[in-house]
């Protein structure tokens, strides 16, 4: 029986080379509650993002664990940890990484073709629908409010009905009140989905809407509360 749905244990993560390479996570362990909603928080540089990408399985740690419902992802290949990402975490970044090419529509049913889903526009079209975009289906972003280009993503990420959402900074371009709105979205779409909610902010009001605030400083964990 698998007691946490994301464990990470004992985890050394370095980035760069030479000169420039920094050890940014040290001996850290974690361990989330399936439908738990985790905030980490800390100053610039203290490893959360990088963290949130290590348990999202879009960085490999030097040393240590890292398994998502059973699963260890340092014993993946890479297509074969990219199936499992693309199955089962949806992650919203700060800069929204939509492609510009592509409507609004298109970017959301990209992961669904290629998970091989038959229905992803269809299922793309409920997704953005639910985020409140039903009428933006053919607009490209360039079209769209960073709101909506946010929102986008957000569809993107839970159109395959993921086990995980990791959201990095998700307000993080946006103005005050938009970046409310995008909030309270995020909180509603993981509670009706019971999905399971890691969020990198330096939001002490967002923070404290979450479960659990884990509190990182200089690559390792300082408190949670």
């Amino acid at each position: 029986m698998v007691s946490s749905l994301i464990e990470l244990l004992d985890i050394d993560l370095t980035l760069g080379a030479g000169a420039a390479r920094v050890h940014v996570l040290k001996n850290l362990s974690l361990k989330i509650a399936r439908g738990e909603t985790i905030g980490l928080v800390g100053p610039s540089g203290s490893g959360k993002s990088t963290l949130l990408m290590t348990l999202a399985g879009l960085e490999r740690p030097d040393r240590g664990s890292v398994r998502l419902n059973g699963c260890d992802l340092t014993t993946l290949d890479e297509d074969a940890l990219a199936r499992f990402r693309g199955e089962n975490i949806g992650i919203v970044f700060q800069s929204f990484q939509l492609i510009p090419t592509m409507t609004a529509l298109e970017n959301v049913a990209v992961p669904l073709e290629l998970a091989g889903r038959s229905d992803a526009f269809e299922r793309a079209a409920e997704e953005l629908a639910a985020v409140g975009l039903g009428q933006r289906l053919s607009h490209y972003p360039r079209q769209l409010s960073g709101g909506e280009q946010q929102r986008v993503a957000l569809a993107r990420a839970l159109a395959p009905d993921p086990l995980i959402l990791a959201a990095d900074e998700p307000t993080g371009n946006l103005d005050s009140e938009t970046g409310s709105s995008i909030v309270d979205l995020i909180f509603e779409q993981k509670s009706r989905r019971n999905a399971t909610l890691v969020l990198v902010t330096h939001d002490a009001a967002l923070a404290a809407r979450c479960d659990r605030v884990v509190r990182l400083r200089s690559g390792r964990i300082e408190g949670q509360d």
